[in-house]
């Protein structure tokens, strides 16, 4: 191992606006600690250090720090360039105890007499690192495991060969070859638990089963008719793509029965949704579920489990907030209810406390993924206001004899100096001035400086309207999208499509924000864009300090020759096998860091894609192309249009290029 060298939306954010030197002076490390508001959706895991990075707890608040620029630095040492995947295994390790601890302590206040354990979804993050740190720390938690596909059962089955007890709970649709690998794995000490997802699975366990003449423990998913919340609120009901409706649950029933197989129904799940953001639904699922449970057990049903599936959400924004990237309970509150009301229902009907299984994967691993990447290179209204020698325009520049439209904007500029305080109408006034000044243009009767001009003078009018914004206690509303209007495209090295599909797919949110300089204060607001080639790569909503999510992030100016690094976080669910190639940008490289005394480990590092790989997957063969340019630059050189050193060169960008990164090279040259 390598070791370490030692919601609802608000349009505006008056803090980033143009500061004076006075203001940069005055900037503290808490300043931005409340404008990127990380001590909110950080729940402990991430902070501001002294030195004005972002640093890492992966133990929680109370242990150890990783000072996560520092750390992206020592691995450009070693040749690992961003983008890159931090996943912090320490971290997932606090996750699951800080669950287990959760239930654990509800389970002692409420006087509960079952006892808990959580199966990891390993649909939430497939890698197998990933799955196999879980799979440990599970060992010591006596957690489990959760399949919904062959791929992921095979997957298991063999990563828990050390550990037979540990319970796999299998959902999702099964063939018979599904169903005999789990009847079978059964018969070889495994506990493993297929849940029904329809009357033909049940047929094909009880005819398997009497096949194999054994009895395995059997789970049956059921529909709910409580709701879930957010963006998958549609997901449950009667409606709904899992489980058995009630009259199809008693069929089932009255079948097991029927075959000597009642005492063999263990198992009772449902299907709650996602990221369930108001804890009123995660109380009425348990509620409808546990009632259902009772009523199974006075049918005859040998119940052990409650499975209430996943649900636990993950507060994205940090608000504590009834929206769709927040959640409005915390980790104790969500155990607290859950073990009560399983509680209070099973006492009212006179039955045995079951033991309590959850699926929360997303909160499992969310917070465990952190995507490191470098901004290229900007472009906005500051590149229009100054020239190539940084010079600005001022009023009184504009020719008596020019079209009328520019002499309006210079006398709009000159009322500006004039009157600060006047803002709505010069604003107006600007863009009809622009307006006109494109439409001159489009007849023919602009020239381009001329144009060119136009332009430098409305850009000059915004700045100074949003400086004079940034004084007022309220902006008016004409003015309330100034900021979004001044901000910068800050062009960053990565693929929004391969390492954050569900912001562009389903506009979840992530936090994003500079991992250094957070010493100084955000002079500029920007919107983040992918290098794809696609309109859609940009990250559209951004946390502001009054707990909103805006169109814009407060940012530094860039620092030619200077490297400006950002991170995305909370990505470690869902997003690593969902991602797509667009563009063949295939996948970052992924670091696994671990800690000791010492410091930090990688404790393994899988490089990203090369474009030999990538082309590989859409048919290409790497070696075809690389002779057909050979042969096309041999018959070059025979024909006199390149010599035999530039068909060398050539050959030698394309064979190594093959070899490469997808993603562009963004270390800087002192490295």
């Amino acid at each position: 191992m390598l070791k370490s060298a030692q919601p609802s939306h608000s349009s505006t954010n008056r803090s980033a606006s143009p500061v004076t030197q006075q203001d940069l002076n005055d900037w503290t490390i808490q300043d931005s600690a409340d404008m990127y508001r990380i001590d909110d959706w950080g729940a402990g895991y991430a902070g501001i250090s002294e030195l004005g990075h972002v640093e890492i707890s992966p133990m929680g608040p109370c242990g150890m720090k990783v000072d996560l620029y520092e750390l992206v630095i020592g691995l450009r040492e070693r040749d690992i360039n961003t983008p890159v995947l931090l996943r912090f295994s320490d971290l997932i390790g606090h996750r699951l105890r800080s669950i287990n601890d959760a239930f654990q302590r509800s389970i002692k206040d409420n006087e509960y007499y079952g006892s808990y354990q959580a199966v990891y979804p390993i649909k939430v993050n497939q890698q197998h690192q990933i799955v196999s740190e879980i799979a440990r720390y599970g060992h010591e938690l006596g957690f489990g495991m959760e399949v919904g596909s062959k791929p992921e059962l095979l997957a298991v089955m063999a990563m828990t060969a050390s550990d037979p007890k540990q319970l796999i709970v299998c959902n999702g649709f099964k063939d018979a070859q599904y169903i005999e690998a789990v009847i079978l794995a059964h018969k070889l000490g495994r506990r493993i638990v297929p849940v029904i997802e329809n009357h033909s699975e049940l047929e094909q366990i009880i005819s398997t089963a009497e096949r194999y003449e054994v009895r395995p423990p059997i789970g049956i998913r059921v529909k709910i008719v409580a709701s879930g919340s957010g963006r998958w609120e549609e997901s449950t009901g009667t409606k709904s793509k899992f489980g058995l409706t009630t009259t199809e649950l008693l069929r089932a029933v009255e079948m097991l029965r029927e075959h000597g197989l009642l005492d063999c129904l263990q198992l009772l799940h449902c299907h709650s949704g996602s990221q369930h953001q108001d804890i009123s639904t995660i109380k009425a699922t348990v509620t409808e579920l546990t009632h259902t449970y009772v009523q199974l057990v006075g049918l005859g049903a040998n119940l052990k489990y409650i499975d209430i599936g996943g649900g636990l959400g993950v507060d994205y924004v940090g608000g504590r907030s009834n929206e769709e990237s927040s959640m409005n309970y915390s980790l104790d509150e969500y155990a607290s209810d859950v073990v009560y009301r399983i509680r209070s229902v099973c006492d009212a009907s006179g039955v045995d406390h079951p033991t309590i299984v959850t699926e929360c994967g997303r909160a499992m691993t969310a917070y465990s993924s952190v995507l490191v990447f470098d901004v290229l290179g900007s472009s906005g209204p500051a590149d229009i206001i100054t020239t190539g020698d940084g010079q600005r325009i001022t009023h009184g520049q504009v020719e008596a004899t020019a079209p009328q439209p520019l002499r309006d904007l210079d006398s709009t500029l000159a009322d500006m100096h004039a009157d600060p305080s006047n803002l709505v109408a010069p604003y107006h006034d600007a863009i009809r001035a622009r307006d006109e000044a494109m439409t001159l243009f489009s007849l023919g009767f602009l020239t381009l400086e001329q144009r060119a001009t136009s332009e430098r003078l409305f850009w000059t009018i915004c700045e100074l309207i949003q400086q004079s914004c940034a004084a007022l206690d309220r902006v008016p509303d004409e003015l309330q999208d100034i900021d979004e209007l001044m901000s910068e495209v800050f062009f960053c090295n990565f693929s929004i499509f391969q390492s954050l599909p569900d912001s562009w797919a389903i506009d979840q949110f992530f936090p994003i924000m500079p991992i250094c300089r957070l010493d100084e204060q955000p002079d500029r607001r920007a919107i983040l864009s992918d290098i794809t080639c696609d309109s859609d790569g940009k990250i559209r909503d951004y946390l502001n300090p009054d707990g909103g999510v805006g169109s814009t992030l407060p940012v530094h100016a860039l620092q030619p020759g200077d490297d400006y690094t950002m991170a995305a976080f909370l990505v470690g669910a869902y997003q690593e096998t969902l991602g797509d190639l667009h563009n063949l940008f295939g996948d970052a490289h992924t670091v696994h860091i671990s800690l000791d005394e010492q410091g930090w480990n990688i404790e393994e590092l899988i490089r990203g894609d090369s474009i030999r790989q990538v082309l590989s997957y859409v048919q290409y063969d790497a070696k075809d192309l690389a002779r057909t340019l050979e042969r096309e630059c041999e018959a070059s050189v025979r024909s006199g249009s390149i010599s035999v050193a530039e068909a060398r060169v050539m050959r030698h960008f394309y064979e190594s290029g093959l070899d490469g990164y997808t993603y562009l090279d963004s270390i800087p040259e002192s490295y």
